[in-house]
Order: structure tokens, then C-alpha cells, then sequence
């Protein structure tokens, strides 16, 4: 098995794995992909492709790219790769960029703006299509860092999980990367020759906080090989009884007037992102 297929059997497996425990994809779904042209969504596209072709069950798919008005942006590079490989899809257009740099001082980062309107175009399309479920592609150091990031910034212990109902009750958003390594996924993406498109065409970077920590876990990664996968154990195995949440704990009692009373199993209900919870700043991964 040469290296590009062996890295397809990773990918797919971690993807099988997080759309088995999380029940991600069921019976009858239409799932919107939402394609940015970077190599975690054509990744995402590729592995989810594969799934459909041995799922026990039927799914649809249908890829949507968003050109939301950038200068320069190549959207006939990632149409004409959609077309050549027998996707359905869909190519939307929406002038955010304009609204930006209209909204924003001159110097301020355009990134988390960008996404809330790209977010919100993309979810009232989901509707649009017929689209029950909508696909990110969001992977195991993404989680890893989102998670840093509201522990160090936010005060939350959050991140963001591989299914999500939107507070509305209109999507349901699945990240089936959410255990698939970025290490890995960058070398598939290298070796398919995806057609990539750059996510910094309006002269934006990405967030100085997110890079600090990425930067952080790849140092740490060096001296705790097992740093990665031992995070994201973490974040599925809270012992709420150590920890500093009075949500889970009853009142002392007569019988127990010196140690509180931890609730009983029905009460610990996962939070949506949206929910009363952060400390301290803006959590991130919403």
C-alpha cells in the first residue's frame, strides 16, 4: 500500500469513527459540504464521498463554495475540480467583503466577521437546498486549539463538537474530521493536487491567539508525543465532581451539611455553543 492510500485509510477511518459515535450521518440525510477550496474541506468532500460509497445506508451529497467577493478569487479552479470529479454543487456568491471592510477600522482582523456572515449565508442555504445536515471541516487540531483557546481567553471549557444544533432548531452541523489529524491531511491534500485556494486573498491573517497556541501545541508535541490525542481524551472524559462547575452540584443537606451533593446522570445535558457558561471573554467555536 503506497503512502497516498494508506493516508486515505487513515482519514476515512477516523472519519468512520466520529460519524459511528456521534451518529453523524443517518438514513435519508442530504448533507450541504461546505467547500472553502482549502485542504481540510476537499479532504472532507473526498472522505465523505467514500463513505457514501459503503455506507449500509442512503446519503446524499452536495458541495457549496461561497465567493463572498474577495479580489482574485479563483473560483473557476475549484468549480472545474468539482465538475472533473462528478460532484453535485453549487457555487453562491454574496459581497461580504465589501461589508468588512465597510464595518471594520483599518488594521483590525477581518476574520471572525468574515465567518459569522459567511456562517450565516451558508446555513440560510442549507434551508434553501433542501439540506438537512451541514458538513465542516473542522479537524482534531482545530478542536484541540479551540479548546486551548476558551481555557486560556474565554474561561469555558469548550470546543467544538462533532455535532451541533443550532439554537434555532433549522440546521444540525456535523464536523466528520472532528478526530482526523491536520498533520495528515495536509500531506493527502498535497499528494491529490487539490486545487488549493488561499484563505488569505484579502491580505488578512488568520487569528495572532489561534497561532500562539497551535505554535504552543506543536512545541509541546515535541517533548509529549501523545499530547494531541491525549487533549481531545480530555475533552470527552470530564470528572465534573473535580471540577468548579456549581451547575452540577446540589445544596448541602442535613445528612451532608459538609460536602455538596453531586446531581443526578439526567442533569448533565452537553451545552450548546451560545449557552451561559464562559467566565470570562467571548468563547470561541461557535
Amino acid at each position: 500500500m503506497n503512502e497516498l492510500d494508506k493516508l486515505e485509510k487513515s482519514i476515512v477511518s477516523a472519519m468512520g469513527k466520529a460519524v459511528a459515535e456521534w451518529s453523524l450521518i443517518a438514513d435519508g440525510d442530504r448533507i450541504m459540504v461546505c467547500l472553502s477550496g482549502g485542504k481540510d474541506s476537499y479532504t472532507m468532500l473526498h472522505g465523505l464521498e467514500q463513505l457514501r460509497r459503503r455506507a449500509p445506508v442512503h446519503f446524499e451529497l452536495i458541495a457549496v463554495n461561497l465567493d463572498q467577493g474577495h479580489p482574485g478569487f479563483p473560483g473557476h479552479l475549484l468549480e472545474g475540480w468539482l465538475k472533473d470529479n462528478g460532484y453535485t454543487y453549487r457555487m453562491l456568491k454574496e459581497d461580504t467583503y465589501s461589508i468588512v471592510l465597510d464595518k471594520l477600522k483599518p488594521g483590525q482582523t477581518q476574520c471572525s466577521l468574515c465567518s459569522r456572515l459567511r456562517r450565516g449565508i451558508l446555513y440560510n442555504a442549507a434551508v434553501d437546498l433542501g439540506c438537512n445536515k451541514i458538513a465542516l471541516g473542522h479537524h482534531r487540531d482545530d478542536l484541540i486549539h479551540t479548546y486551548l483557546l476558551n481555557l486560556f481567553f474565554a474561561g469555558a471549557s469548550a470546543t467544538m463538537p462533532p455535532l451541533l444544533h443550532s439554537d434555532d432548531g433549522r440546521n444540525t452541523v456535523i464536523r466528520p474530521l472532528a478526530f482526523a489529524s491536520e498533520a495528515e491531511i495536509a500531506r493527502f491534500s498535497e499528494l491529490k493536487g487539490f486545487p488549493i485556494i488561499p484563505c488569505d486573498l484579502c491580505g488578512s491573517q488568520e487569528n495572532l491567539q489561534r497561532q500562539r497556541v497551535k505554535r504552543l501545541v506543536q512545541e509541546l508535541s515535541k517533548e509529549i508525543p501523545n499530547l494531541r490525542s491525549s487533549i481531545v481524551s480530555a475533552m470527552g472524559n470530564l470528572h465534573v465532581s473535580h471540577l468548579l462547575d456549581k451547575q452540577f452540584w446540589t445544596a448541602p443537606t442535613e445528612e451532608a451539611p459538609q460536602r455538596a451533593k453531586l446531581k443526578q446522570p439526567e442533569a448533565l445535558v452537553p451545552l450548546k455553543f451560545g449557552d451561559a457558561g464562559a467566565s470570562g471573554g467571548k468563547r470561541h467555536g461557535a
